[in-house]
């Protein structure tokens, strides 16, 4: 059962996802909230009680609190409190409008998985929701292109040598990840290094418990970051 929390401003956006949402099987609706603060509030009590949502369907523009802050806050750390990378995180996709939102880039280090236009099809928020769920990245080819160009716009020049936050992994997972960061597919990548996708799921686990972060997004953010992968090279 995949557990949903809505965070929305207007309250007919929220009642109308979760009505959408609790009407699928295997997708459980916990409730909403109308700002940041109040989100914040409600999922620490859910918590609490056992209850962590697996997927926050986060809004953007909201009174009190954005959600970029809130998004910070909820996720925080991915490690647990033993040191230990939390193999169930709670993840947050947010709603956005792609040529309307100057976010995307603040988003995703925030620790977002992805990304949902606002007015797109009940079949794409449903989709949207299992995905995420499941632990892959939702990222648009308009995300990626924003994203580099962010770089591109914002980076200093890249490091020459490996960055030595990437020498816990493998020169295979090293394969995998930058495969990963020009956005290719595990298919696509089974097919580049000629193993089997199951192959590329191992490696791409491993990879983000070894480098502690939460998804496929988040190790994309990394790979830019680190230098590891250049925009246009």
């Amino acid at each position: 059962m995949i557990r949903v929390f809505v965070v929305d401003d207007q309250a007919m956006v929220r009642e109308s996802f979760a009505g959408l949402l609790g009407a699928q099987e295997g997708i459980e609706v916990l409730g909403g909230a109308g700002d940041g603060i109040e989100a914040l509030a409600r999922i620490a009590e859910l918590d609490a009680r056992g209850l962590r949502p697996d997927v926050v369907l986060m809004d953007i523009r909201m009174p009190r609190l954005d959600g970029l802050e809130t998004t910070r806050r909820l996720l925080g750390d991915p490690s647990t409190s033993d040191g230990e990378v939390d193999e169930n995180p709670l993840r947050v996709l947010v709603l956005t409008t792609f040529d309307l939102d100057d976010y995307v880039f603040e988003a995703l280090r925030a620790g977002a998985s992805g990304f949902l236009l606002k007015d797109a099809p009940a079949a794409e928020l449903i989709a949207a929701i299992r995905v995420v769920a499941a632990g892959d990245a939702l990222l648009a080819p308009t995300v990626t292109r924003r994203l580099i160009s962010e770089f591109v716009r914002t980076r200093p020049a890249v490091p020459a040598a490996r960055p030595e936050r990437l020498d816990v992994l493998t020169n295979r997972e090293t394969e995998v990840l930058t495969l990963v960061a020009k956005g290719l597919s595990n298919t696509e990548i089974a097919v580049e290094l000629v193993l089997s996708e199951q192959t590329v799921k191992t490696h791409l686990n491993r990879i983000l418990a070894k480098l502690a972060v939460r998804d496929r997004a988040q190790a994309i953010v990394l790979a830019y970051e680190t230098g590891l992968v250049r925009p246009g090279v």
